[in-house]
């Protein structure tokens, strides 16, 4: 067997071994929130001020949703915003990924850099999308969902947001993304990276993921991770309270 053709066996290994994997991180997953569920570990949040009536609590942890939304997005739209770091940074599509440093050593490095770099671009661009359906959301939030959030976990609002707004940004970001990958030439230089691969390692034939759900999926990802940065903040750093509802509703 030469060269090339073990490479090839061993991303095909790569990418048939990634459903167990991530079976196990699941079960790891579960296996920890129970523990910390019986252990007393899970963050206890905020506690609600004394004489702090709940209408203002609310209007306190909107305003801190609110703000934490407008910087989230301001990162990440920002040139770079995704590209220059890397908990964000949107890597490459499935088995791709797994054998990135092959592709590179055989020739193909430029093609990668030119498609990561497109991508994450492409994400830049689209991610603003955000914004209007924060504010929709933050409408529907009640005073009883406000109450719980406030006290349940230092990125509880960010749970809460993800769960209602996940669904609906999927379905707005898609098409953005795809167009803004249009603009960047990410369809192009993925179409070019795949060809190629296809001729050097014959074996990712017919493993090419849908582009624009991964682009999309793995933008919000980083979003959520940047508005639970930023909630982390608020909830813990008085520097970060810069209203004074959030210093009324926070501490100062």
């Amino acid at each position: 067997m030469n060269t090339l053709t073990r490479f090839a066996a061993a991303g095909l290994a790569l990418a048939l071994i990634q459903p167990a994997h991530a079976g196990l991180e699941d079960l790891l997953k579960q296996g920890e929130k129970i523990l910390q569920e019986q252990t007393g570990t899970r963050s206890s949040g905020t506690q609600v001020p004394s004489g702090l009536d709940t209408a203002t609590l609310a209007k306190g942890l909107k305003e801190a949703l609110r703000v934490g939304g407008e910087r989230a997005i301001e990162q990440l739209a920002n040139r770079g915003g995704y590209a220059n770091h890397a908990d964000v940074r949107i890597p490459l599509p499935g088995v791709l990924n797994s054998v990135a440093g092959l592709m590179r050593d055989y020739g193909l490095e430029s093609q990668v850099d030119a498609f990561e770099a497109s991508m994450n671009s492409a994400a830049e661009q689209a991610i603003g999308v955000a914004t209007p359906v924060f504010v929709d959301t933050l409408e529907q939030m009640t005073l009883d969902d406000a109450k719980r959030i406030y006290s349940d976990g230092d990125t509880a609002a960010t749970e809460y947001f993800e769960e209602k707004t996940r669904a609906e940004l999927s379905t707005r970001l898609t098409p953005l993304v795809e167009q803004a990958m249009g603009r960047a030439g990410v369809t192009q230089a993925y179409q070019l990276l795949v060809e190629q691969a296809e001729v050097q390692i014959p074996l990712f034939k017919g493993m090419s993921p849908n582009l624009g759900n991964h682009v999309t999926d793995a933008a919000l990802d980083g979003l959520f991770l940047r508005l639970a940065q930023e909630e982390r903040k608020i909830r813990e750093n008085p520097a970060a309270r810069t209203t004074d509802l959030l210093r009324d509703v926070f501490g100062r």
